[in-house]
């Protein structure tokens, strides 16, 4: 070669690499989020559970990475997912407890949010399912899906009503459907293959979000989901697996849809759930596996569950990782991933759990934070640091389980402080009976000193709604069929 050509070949070397360095940039992951309803840290076979029928979940586990210790942002569905969705504590939000239809409530248009901040980037945004993240869902005066980023919705505000079969509260981009046909796992599934085939951009990178309503009642089961239970007696029992194997399917056909695509190796795909089962008195089965509690609870049981990744190429398939994770991190992760700076106007909670992919440790400026008042159960904050966690109660009176806001969450909210704070070791006390605090003192007052500023920062900054009551007539509460439905015995039968 000549030196003419070799010194050629020198000046287009930069040439090449920023060329390439470029590609790489303009060649972002494609990200599915897939959630779950009121599915618990046992309710899986990758998590232990023996009874339940879940291969498509269990292989999803084996290719990528499974989480031991994976949290919800907090212990109901639309706190945890305003976490999810915008990487910050839920009371920050203003996001206190689930959120009733016509409730004040809302993720305010303020805030942002994974697919407002990916659609910016040039991504092409969808959501199918359960929303639950307003309460005056497709009626002027809060924001919708599609100002929170989604370019394309088929979307209901809570439950699929009147269960899982046939419902007819669906409304896709602002037009409601009308009764439909057939099972919510199905349903929803379908909707988002329709979209990866014809309603996105192919030149474009997605961001697709499922919301599945599964295992959340009242359920409904196909028949053909139930024949993996014919062995046990109760139908309610074979109806819950049941259903859990329903939304198992439908995640499995999303990712065959990725698969004949394509898309796999450019596909970052994330499953977990949004808070621990609800273990109702008609439905006194699902499993937090061998933690203590349920829905609704701040113990672990409410709040650790199933959290699996798979990133082709970034993912060791088959790994584990121990890590305290939540779903605050989901949108500092993306913004890593992508390669986008995390806002910086306000706190964020998560931090990106990319240094996990790359066998490094994680280092929090926040620690794991969960805050609600009307939580069951004595716990109504704690926070998670490495192995331990500290939790407290609050002096102020109890508030029975309920949803939306009221007169007594507004007191709680501006005069509620915290005391009698328990520390623990959940490395060796899953069941967390035993406080630590005199054992290590150091620990224990360096932690409380943690909780209760962070405590009182999210107080500080949350917004305050008017308060909401259900309706009433002649006297008598009249509540609206989703909640009217939750009070009877759900249909077992397809």
């Amino acid at each position: 070669m000549s030196l003419r050509c070799c010194l050629s070949f020198l000046v287009l070397i930069p040439f090449f690499c920023a060329k390439a360095e470029a590609t790489e940039k303009a060649s972002p992951p494609n990200i599915l989020l897939v959630l779950a309803d009121d599915l618990g840290y046992g309710d899986l076979g990758c998590y232990g559970n023996e009874v339940v029928h879940t291969p498509h979940l269990d292989r999803f586990a084996a290719e990528g990475l499974r989480f031991t210790d994976c949290y919800a942002a907090a212990a109901n569905c639309s706190p945890s997912r305003a976490g999810l969705m915008t990487g910050r504590i839920p009371w920050r939000v203003g996001i206190h407890n689930w959120i009733p239809m016509l409730s004040p409530m809302h993720v305010a248009a303020s805030e942002i949010t994974i697919a407002s901040l990916l659609q910016k980037e040039g991504y092409d945004t969808c959501h199918t399912g359960k929303w639950h993240l307003n309460g005056m869902f497709n009626l002027p005066g809060q924001p919708q899906p599609n100002d929170h980023g989604f370019d394309h919705w088929f979307s209901v505000q809570n439950n699929a009503l009147p269960n899982h079969r046939n419902p007819w509260n669906f409304v896709r981009n602002g037009i409601p459907t009308g009764p439909l046909r057939g099972y919510s796992a199905d349903l929803v599934t379908d909707e988002a293959i329709d979209w990866l085939r014809r309603g996105r951009n192919p030149e474009n990178p997605f961001f697709l979000f499922v919301c599945y309503h599964e295992p959340h009642e009242p359920i409904a089961t196909a028949e053909h989901h139930l024949r993996h239970y014919a062995h046990l007696d109760d139908p309610a029992e074979r109806a819950l697996w049941g259903n859990i194997t329903q939304m198992d399917a439908g995640f499995g056909r999303l990712l065959a849809e990725i698969d004949s695509l394509g898309l796999r190796d450019d596909t970052l795909v994330f499953f977990t759930s949004d808070n621990g089962p609800a273990l109702t008195r008609y439905h006194p089965y699902g499993s937090a596996g061998p933690l203590r509690a349920k829905k609704g609870y701040l113990w672990e049981g409410g709040i650790r569950v199933p959290g699996i990744l798979r990133w082709p190429g970034k993912v060791q398939p088959g790994s584990v990782s121990s890590t305290p994770v939540s779903g605050v991190d989901w949108l500092p992760t993306l913004c890593e991933a992508v390669g986008i700076p995390t806002p910086e106007d306000r706190a964020i909670d998560g931090t990106s759990l990319l240094p996990i992919l790359e066998g490094e440790s994680l280092e929090r400026e926040t620690p794991l934070y969960w805050h609600f008042l009307r939580a069951r159960g004595p716990v109504k904050a704690a926070i998670r640091e490495g192995d331990w966690k500290l939790s407290a109660t609050v002096n102020h009176p109890d508030l029975k389980p309920s949803g939306g806001i009221t007169e007594e969450d507004l007191s709680s909210n501006r005069m509620a402080e915290l005391k009698e704070f328990h520390l623990i070791n959940l490395r060796d006390d899953l069941t967390e009976a035993t406080d630590l605090s005199s054992e290590e003192p150091q620990r224990f007052e360096k932690m409380k000193s943690q909780l209760i500023n962070l405590y009182r920062e999210v107080r500080e900054e949350s917004p305050e709604w008017p308060t909401w009551e259900f309706p009433r007539y002649e006297g008598r509460r009249i509540e609206w069929p989703e909640y009217e439905a939750l009070r009877k015995p759900p249909t077992y039968l397809p």
